[in-house]
Order: C-alpha cells, then structure tokens, then sequence
C-alpha cells in the first residue's frame, strides 16, 4: 500500500494514501453543498436524502428514516479474518445562527448555519463510506456508518440506538471525530477516560410579591432574591467540588420585571451544569436545589425548578483511544501532533454511543489563522480549513484496517 505527503502551507505533514488523497476535491464539495443548505435537527430531509442518493449510486447498502431522518450505511469487508463490527458515528445538523461569512457556499437558510462543523463530520462519512465500499477486499468483518440528527439537540444519538442501530450485527467499537477550532490543522486530539462533559440545564422561577417600588416593604422582591440566589449558585463549585475535579456552573439567563418602578412579582434565571464524574453531577444537582431554597426561605419567596439532564460525559474506552493515537501516529509525522490533553466542558450527545459499547471520539484539528478560519464553534463566522477533511477519511480507513484484521 503507497501513501503520497500532502503539505500544509503552515502545518504538519500528512501521510495520505493516493486514492484518499484524490477524495479531497469531492469531500470540499460535498461539504459546501451541505454547508449551504443546512437543516436543524431532525429536519435534516435534503440531507439525508443526499446522503441516501450517493449511497445508492455507489451501491452501498443502507437504511434510511432511522429516528425520523438517520442514515445507517453497512459494508462488509471480503478479506478473511474476524467478524467483528465497527461503527462510524457522523452528526449531520446545523444550528439556529445567522451566518456572518462572506464565501461562495454561505448558506441559503435564513438563520440555520452550520457553525459546528457537522457538514464536515458528514463529508468525512460519506467519503470514508466510498472507500471502504471500493477497498471492501483490504478489511474483514463490517463497518456500519451511522449519520445521526439532532445532536445539538434535543439529541439523535439516544432514539438511534433505541431504534437498533448497534444491532444486527451487533457493534463490538464505535469510533467519531470531531472537527476541531481549539486545534490548528494538523493536530489531533485523542486521549483515554473522559473527553466531554455531561450537559445538564435548569429553568429557575423566583416568586415573590409584587408591589410598588416606593413601597419595598410590602413586597418580596424576586429580583433581589433572585441576584441572591445567582450568586450563591457561584459558589457550589468552589466550595462543594474537590479541586482536583472538574465542574462548572453557568447562568445563562436572567429575566424579570416589566417598569421601572414595579417590584417584580417572579423572576427567572436558566443555567447549565458540566462535568466529568457522575458523582459530582449528582452532588451539583442536589447543592443546585439546596441553595435556591436556602437563599428562597431567607426572604420568604418560593420558586420552582425544572431540571434536566441531556448528555452523559463522553468517556472514552483505554482500548480503543489506545487503536486511535496508534493511527493517528502513521498519519501524523510529528509527536507534537498528537494533543492528548483535550478535554472540553462542551458536550456531545455520541456520549450515549460510548455507554453502550466500547469506543473512542477524537478531535481532528481544523483552525488556521491564516487563513482567518479560527472563529470558535457556534460563532456566526465559524469556519475550517478543509484540508483536515481527507485527513479524517485517512484516520478512520487505518482504523477499520487496524481494528477489523
């Protein structure tokens, strides 16, 4: 097998074989196609319809309207060897911004953009689904490559496994990346253990009493026991949490009051808990409650509280980052490529595909400042350097190869 260097300018070295290497100009141009037509979450229809369109020109077997608009391709290796089964996990959906960009694939939604970087994690699917398809006689056992919607939520991942997508046959691995603008290109983010934080949000309501506000002493002013409680929730981490942990509260959001010289009656406050260790995510929920009703009771207010849990951290399994950073070594020339300390609160709902079987998501460095592609993810100008996307399909062709021998 031969493997030709592709240079970037700034960057690293790849080490990417000839007929990945030649995927480049389709993977840009699959990438821009979804990038200007982006879909929220479970609304992916043109998506995945494209997505089912290429598949069946290939001839690639697959299912379609898995958990409304998912897509699970299935390719079986003819060399023999083991049976065992690996999966590709890519999300497909955009979100809710505004895009800021002045390029030739802007996007055409009013108000969708991809700003995440999921129009390249389906690209890199897409491609990897053609090569494995083309080289079916360099692997055994299978690969099923899963497109999954609505991971910015409410969440697709969960419905598509409850719907069988890591049966029949059933999944011994499931691998995914992540294009990443915390990391220039050329770098890649692989590490054992916890990657991504649980996400968990809460909706507060203060309720108090209303009045006149020259008359403070005939109200229960929920603004002020709300600010009260804002601050008091800053401390659950400092004080509750052991340093050597990793936690972190947010508020996001403060609503109240409709004059200027009325006490509000409610107020609302919204947040988000993150967090490696489930432990300490129970801890926070139960001191989060605790310290609202505290702070409440103090000035006789009351309030209600909604609180959810959304993704599980991502926890990656030692065997299987281990086959990652392997393949990454062989793509990548140089050690300082490799960033094993890369975790992130942010979260990622392919935490549920990790419960459920052994696996490893990985961040694929995508920035290049110079090229001004290095506005952060969910930035009205996010955008990436392209060239990490035939890197992505070299990564996961070794990893079938290494993991299905």
């Amino acid at each position: 097998m031969s493997f030709a260097t592709t240079t970037s300018p700034t960057y690293t070295n790849f080490k990417i074989r000839p007929d990945i290497l030649a995927l480049q100009s389709s993977l840009v141009q699959w990438r821009r196609d979804f990038h200007r037509f982006p879909e929220l979450g479970f609304n992916e229809k043109r998506t995945s319809n494209t997505i089912a369109e290429k598949l069946i020109a290939w001839g690639i077997p697959h299912q379609t309207e898995i958990a409304q608009t998912g897509i699970v391709a299935t390719i079986s290796g003819t060399k023999k060897g083991n049976s065992k089964v690996l999966a590709i996990r890519a999300d497909m959906d955009a979100l809710p911004i505004q895009e800021e960009n002045i390029v030739s694939y802007r996007s055409q939604i009013d108000n969708v953009m991809h700003a995440c970087g999921h129009d390249g994690h389906t690209s890199i699917a897409l491609g990897i689904a053609k090569y494995l398809w083309e080289n079916r006689a360099d692997f055994s056992g299978t690969v099923k490559i899963i497109f999954q919607p609505a991971e910015e939520g409410p969440g697709g991942a969960k419905p598509m496994i409850e719907a069988g997508v890591l049966k029949n046959p059933k999944v011994d691995a499931v691998i995914g990346l992540h294009l990443w603008n915390s990391l220039p290109l050329g770098t890649v983010g692989v590490r054992a253990g916890a990657l991504m934080a649980a996400t968990e949000f809460f909706h507060c309501k203060i309720i108090g009493r209303g009045g006149h506000g020259a008359l403070p002493h005939q109200t229960i002013d929920s603004i002020l026991v709300a600010a009260q409680v804002v601050n008091a929730i800053h401390t659950i981490v400092s004080r509750n949490v052991s340093p050597i942990e990793s936690a972190v509260i947010s508020i996001g959001e403060f609503h109240a009051g409709s004059a200027t010289n009325i006490i509000a009656d409610s107020a609302r406050i919204s947040g988000t808990v993150r967090f490696f260790n489930p432990e300490v995510g129970a801890k926070l929920a139960l001191r989060l409650e605790e310290t609202i009703a505290g702070v409440c009771a103090s000035h006789g207010a009351n309030y209600e509280l909604k609180y959810t849990k959304l993704y599980p951290p991502v926890i990656n399994d030692y065997a299987i980052a281990e086959l990652v950073r392997s393949v990454v070594e062989t793509v990548i020339e140089t050690p300082a490529g490799i960033v094993p300390e890369c975790q992130t609160m942010g979260g990622e709902d392919v935490s549920f595909f990790l419960e459920a079987v052994p696996g490893c998501y990985f961040f694929l460095g995508s920035a290049n400042p110079d090229k001004d592609l290095a506005y952060p993810h969910h930035h009205p100008r996010f955008n990436f350097d392209e060239t990490a996307l035939v890197t992505g399909v070299e990564i996961f062709a070794r990893c079938v190869e290494k993991f299905l021998v």
